[in-house]
């Protein structure tokens, strides 16, 4: 059974930093892409970063140059490392995964900043 657990949220003043993680477990984490996705209230669920198997790494407009999606293969693990943060991050963050044919979630980690 597939499962991601995400953890690393927490509250910030604006131009702070957080750590976000994602353990995955039940896939074979190494050849699978992972991605970043946060949902804002009243907001659709939009994605943030992604990561291929082999590193490869693509970010939204609004985080490119602020976030950096990394993966330790060796911990089954993601991470987004979240700098310069705004209040129009606050948003509840999720990490994806796709596993034969199967998207997978996790329950998703708060993440509040403010001014």
């Amino acid at each position: 059974q597939v499962r991601l657990v995400e953890s690393g949220g927490g509250s910030v003043q604006a131009g702070g930093s957080l750590r976000l993680s994602c353990a995955a477990s039940g896939m074979i984490f190494s050849i699978s892409g992972m991605r970043w996705y946060r949902q804002a209230p009243g907001k659709q669920r939009e994605l943030v970063a992604a990561v291929t198997s082999g590193g490869s790494t693509n970010y939204s407009d609004s985080v490119a140059g602020r976030f950096t999606i990394s993966r330790n293969h060796a911990r089954n693990t993601a991470y987004l490392q979240m700098n310069s943060l705004t209040p129009e991050d606050t948003a509840k963050y999720y990490c994806n995964a796709d596993w034969k044919a199967t998207s997978y979630w996790g329950r998703g980690t708060q993440v509040t900043v403010s001014s």
